[in-house]
């Protein structure tokens, strides 16, 4: 009996990219999308390069006719002078304590904030709620004069209470978080409050943990808002010993005559650290919650 020879299956062709991608890519479109994201980079990256490289240059070399984009020389003299001749370290402690405080006290107001707009009634909710997202339309400067005299008659000037507490209150972050909240189903709710839970175990137990992304978006927005605050602190703060980190450096542009860059671009990047760090490590909750957040109005 004759066997049939053995069933070779076709030879399988190797991926290679489609012609087709290459071509949608090479698209006047696509290039000219992709330009102009290199073109944004290199001028945002560029003048940070530049003052990280200028920090650890001597004085002489900065104003040297010959640019060098790496220090002939390099020296952490900018930085010891920084913190030895100035009032740096107490700058920097003022702004941690201030925004880390402020950022704390945002956040829980605002989830208890968002969490009553999202999942609770009561009367004139939809007014109260659009009346304080149109106060974001008011210029600051139309309100900061009233409310230094309110606070200065109160004897609550030059203190760390009106640095840290009125910053706290930010209205984007409760939308942000009331719309983060209202995408919650309400059966989960309603079922927590018939096994006996009481509305702030409700809101600490169940919504807190279930809203960390926004909270974390939310967190980004206040620190970086608090912490790069200029107007705020120079209208409220008097006396060196209160000055925040963007008032204390402002304070280097006293005599322009025989203004030491060297040092100035040692604060700045002091001064961007923290900022950095703290989206470095809250990014991830950053992203989720800006593309979870406003899934139900």
């Amino acid at each position: 009996m004759a066997t049939r020879p053995p069933a070779t299956s076709a030879p399988r062709r190797t991926s290679r990219p489609s012609v087709g991608r290459l071509r949608r890519f090479l698209r006047p479109g696509p290039i000219i999308v992709l330009a102009l994201l290199i073109l944004f980079a290199v001028m945002t990256l560029v003048p940070l390069y530049w003052m990280v490289v200028s920090s650890f240059k001597p004085q002489r070399e900065i104003f040297s006719l010959t640019t060098t984009w790496w220090p002939k020389q390099p020296t952490l003299a900018n930085y010891v002078g920084l913190f030895e001749e100035t009032n740096f370290g107490r700058w920097l402690f003022n702004s941690v304590l201030v925004t880390a405080v402020s950022t704390v006290l945002g956040i829980f107001l605002s989830s208890m904030a968002g969490f009553a707009f999202a999942k609770y009634e009561f009367r004139a909710k939809r007014l109260l709620f659009w009346t304080a997202l149109g106060s974001v339309s008011i210029p600051q400067i139309v309100t900061i004069i009233p409310i230094f005299n309110w606070f200065s008659r109160m004897g609550l000037t030059d203190t760390y209470f009106v640095l840290a507490v009125p910053p706290a209150i930010n209205v984007f972050a409760v939308f942000l978080l009331r719309q983060y909240i209202a995408s919650l189903p309400d059966e989960m709710l309603e079922s927590a409050r018939m096994d006996g839970i009481t509305e702030w175990g409700l809101y600490w137990r169940i919504v807190v943990p279930l809203i960390r992304p926004g909270m974390g978006a939310a967190a980004i927005f206040l620190w970086v808002g608090t912490w790069s605050a200029y107007l705020w602190p120079l209208i409220m703060v008097q006396s060196n010993e209160m000055f925040t980190l963007p008032l204390g450096l402002a304070t280097m542009y006293a005599n322009p005559w025989d203004l030491d860059y060297g040092r100035l671009m040692a604060g700045a990047v002091v001064s961007t650290l923290p900022i950095t760090v703290a989206f470095l490590i809250m990014q991830e909750q950053f992203i989720a919650g800006l593309t979870q957040g406003a899934v139900k109005g």
